[in-house]
């Protein structure tokens, strides 16, 4: 199994087009104003950065940022069971679920703020 390289935010942007790349940093904004100290993981070879109450991914994990070719995927671990009154999640996983911004303005939504919101609140009582 390879290795996971660890790296920093600034190295995960270099991976983007350069169209995406505010768009990464306004969905990385928009946690770490929610959740100042949050533990960010940059795993170069997963191309994401996973937001959490500690390091492990699946365990103290609850969000994700991951560029792909026209979009980026602000991912919620535990996805499936969070409210989505706007219906903005996507996907169909077990656990995993995700929102697809294009643009800043999408990072802006009140519905996205509030499935970051709801996903650290859900976290940080799992951690208890």
């Amino acid at each position: 199994m390879p290795e996971t390289k660890i790296g920093q935010f600034r190295d995960l942007l270099e991976l983007a087009s350069e169209a995406l790349r505010p768009v990464m940093e306004s969905a990385r904004a928009l946690i770490l104003e929610i959740h100042p100290d949050a533990c960010e993981v940059v795993r170069l070879a997963e191309k994401a950065a996973s937001y959490g109450c500690g390091p492990r991914k699946m365990i103290d994990g609850y969000a994700y940022v991951m560029p792909f070719r026209s979009w980026v995927n602000l991912g919620f671990f535990q996805g499936a069971s969070l409210m989505d009154p706007q219906g903005l999640l996507e996907g169909t996983g077990a656990k995993l679920r995700h929102v697809k911004l294009r643009t800043v303005a999408d990072t802006e939504q009140p519905g996205v703020r509030a499935l970051v919101e709801e996903a650290y609140a859900e976290r940080k009582a799992a951690s208890r």
